[in-house]
């Protein structure tokens, strides 16, 4: 597991708890559809570079 794999992967699991928050805070919808959108990206991403695919 690389460092910029890891960061992505954190990164994305803190938008996640972003997400929750929001969702019980009742902020817009869009902010929140957009927040996951960051989220899956980053996770992707991070999940993509493992080295485990090579």
């Amino acid at each position: 597991m690389t460092g910029l794999s890891s960061l992505l992967i954190l990164i994305g699991l803190f938008l996640v708890g972003g997400i929750i928050s929001f969702v019980k805070q009742q902020m817009p919808k869009s902010l929140i559809v957009l927040l996951a959108f960051g989220a899956v990206m980053c996770l992707a991403a991070g999940i993509l570079r493992l080295e485990v695919w090579n």
